[in-house]
């Protein structure tokens, strides 16, 4: 698109003062100045956030929250009752657990077996594990940390400040509608399997390869530190700077000491943490890049102009700042619905949002915050995204039934987002 740009003669691609004084050379030049600022700051907090992450499920403590946070669902004898707890708890676990897929396998595991115990359908008991990332909330996401950059503002304030108060009426109505459309579902369409242990076939077909790792309890709360340590020197003055890099390290850091005292092994322990530099590696090479790529893409549709046109068009038909958010917001929606992925698309258009934003008289925050959360949410509508095809494979389920399922309560919850975001920031 850039390319196209400079053809057409519709824009610059670099200012004087970093051109290399060839337009054609500016081309490179950009994606390496892109490269350069993005993986210094943001893409190394993005690089930590997943090499912590990939650490944890390495030592087994991802698993051991997971485990633990769901006993309690257990005991419960009410089937959708548990199926919206288990909404309602999965999206809270999800903050730190980056993975989406992973932790639906997680949830296959431990959960889902428990659910179609109870009396719920194989159906509803996936649907409800499909979504217990959607929201996407939380200080440690990639989009949520690039997000609150574009914002002009920290990931803490960002979180603490818009995410949460629209985050949890976001988790509330998903849950609300998970427990009456997947009741009235299920009498509609009662499944044989019902009431039955189909722990064996998920253990063995669906799961496979995922290691049931015996860690002690207080593994638990390893995940969590990052997220502990961000808020608590956030809201509590105690003469600490902390940001969430440093944080995650320090977390590193403790947990390599647990690690250390637990086994009294030097060369495991340091064996183990080779799934950190892993993860660091990973992040990389699939979100690092597509930040890069996706604002390679929006300084090409800059460029062009089209961004002008897209908000002068809006204007002419009587769309204000407000408008352009839905506008935006249906974009998102209809590309992941298409790509699968959710990072790839906010990725690709929240570059766009600040300028926009500023034109069309809104803050930024107002923009980016809905795109954010749908991009997450329209990832559960999705049947070719990765937590969709995971857990209705591991179910043995279609996709596209498990779609049908997800759609009612995600799209519930989507209008649920964008009205609190615009009752409460507007």
């Amino acid at each position: 698109m850039m390319i196209m740009a400079l053809i057409m003669g519709t824009g610059e691609i670099l200012p004087a003062k970093d051109s290399t004084g060839s337009i054609w050379v500016d081309l490179i030049q950009f994606i390496s100045l892109t490269f350069s600022s993005r993986a210094a700051k943001l893409g190394m907090i993005i690089m930590i956030i997943g090499g912590f992450s990939k650490y944890m499920d390495a030592i087994g403590a991802s698993t051991a929250l997971v485990r633990i946070a769901v006993k309690p669902l257990q005991k419960i004898g009410q089937p959708y009752l548990v199926l919206a707890l288990t909404s309602v708890l999965g999206n809270f676990l999800a903050m730190f657990i980056s993975s989406a897929s992973g932790f639906g396998l997680l949830l296959m595991v431990t959960m889902y077996p428990v659910l179609v115990k109870l009396g719920v359908s194989r159906l509803a008991a996936a649907a409800v594990i499909a979504t217990t990332a959607a929201p996407g909330w939380g200080p440690a996401g990639a989009d949520n940390i690039y997000a609150a950059e574009l914002a002009g503002m920290d990931i803490v304030p960002y979180f603490m400040q818009y995410q949460v108060p629209v985050g949890l009426c976001t988790v509330a109505a998903l849950a609300i509608g998970h427990y009456f459309v997947q009741r009235w579902f299920d009498a509609k369409q009662p499944d044989e399997y019902a009431g039955t242990d189909v722990s064996v076939s998920i253990n063995e077909e669906g799961a496979k390869g995922l290691e049931d790792k015996h860690v002690p309890g207080l593994y638990a709360l390893l995940p969590t530190i990052p997220l502990v340590l961000v808020l608590v020197c956030g809201l509590v003055n105690l003469g600490i700077k902390m940001d969430i890099s440093l944080a995650t390290l320090l977390s590193l850091v403790i947990t390599m000491i647990v690690e250390f005292l637990r086994h009294h092994d030097g060369l495991r322990l340091f064996k183990n943490v080779q799934a950190f530099w892993d993860g660091m590696g990973a992040q990389m090479a699939l979100v690092v890049t597509l930040v890069v790529a996706a604002e390679t893409f929006s300084k090409g549709l800059l460029a062009l102009g089209a961004i002008d046109t897209l908000i002068n068009g809006a204007q002419d038909a009587g769309f204000g700042g407000i408008g352009m958010m839905f506008v935006f917001v249906g974009i998102i929606i209809a590309a992941t619905l298409v790509t699968g992925s959710g990072n790839a698309t906010f990725f690709a258009f929240a570059p766009l949002a600040p300028q926009v934003a500023q034109l069309s008289g809104i803050p930024a925050v107002l923009l980016l915050m809905p795109m954010n959360f749908v991009s997450n949410l329209a990832r559960s509508l999705s049947p070719i995204s990765a937590v969709m095809i995971v857990v209705s494979g591991a179910a043995g389920l279609s996709p596209i039934e498990l779609a049908k399922r997800t759609f009612l309560p995600v799209v519930l919850a989507t209008i649920v987002n964008i009205a609190i975001s615009l009752i409460l920031f507007y």
